[in-house]
């Protein structure tokens, strides 16, 4: 889709999302989505596409080109243990510019959500280790992140280094192949 190329009231769905709504404003890149259940989301217009019900007159099979011979690709077989892990801290200082107004559930929310879009990330750039610091206060932010892995089924999670991070950190392992987790 061309830059701009989206108006107010065009129905639209989200790319790698199960997202689909009407666009209530448009401005530069950006606009706002209102979804069938009333919700509104912000998303860049190269994510969005118009929801049109597309009609197939014709199939063209193309062959595929043939590989060219003397490439060779070269990969990185870095073991884990041998890449450092990504540190995420966690504490709220750290997420937003001021913590005012904010009440614990916001708090915790804002967190778990920078929680969970960093182990997004991180399994699309495969990346296989991350640190979360969470500090130790009453383990309520420690509880819930524990929750938040188990329902990961390609991530393994247990406490980080002592010795670098106390008792305030959880480090997680991200499979990367599935045979990998046996």
């Amino acid at each position: 889709m061309k830059k701009n190329s989206f108006k107010i009231g065009d129905k639209v769905l989200v790319l790698d999302e199960n997202v689909r709504g009407v666009i209530a404003f448009a401005k530069a890149n950006f606009l706002t989505i209102q979804t069938e259940d009333g919700l509104t989301l912000e998303y860049l217009s190269h994510e969005v596409v118009l929801d049109q019900k597309l009609k197939v007159d014709k199939v063209i099979i193309k062959e595929e080109p043939k590989s060219v011979q003397g490439k060779v690709r070269v990969l990185s077989r870095k073991k884990a243990a041998q890449i450092p892990a990504v540190e995420v801290d966690l504490h709220i200082h750290q997420l937003v510019k001021s913590e005012r107004g904010m009440d614990a559930y916001d708090m915790l929310n804002t967190q778990l959500d920078t929680a969970r879009h960093k182990i997004e990330w991180a399994k699309r750039e495969r990346i296989p280790k991350l640190v979360f610091i969470h500090g130790v206060g009453a383990g309520v932010l420690r509880t819930e992140l524990e929750y938040l892995f188990s329902r990961y089924p390609e991530i393994t999670f247990y406490d980080a280094d002592f010795q670098k991070y106390g008792k305030g950190a959880t480090e997680v392992y991200i499979f990367q192949n599935p045979r990998e987790q046996s």
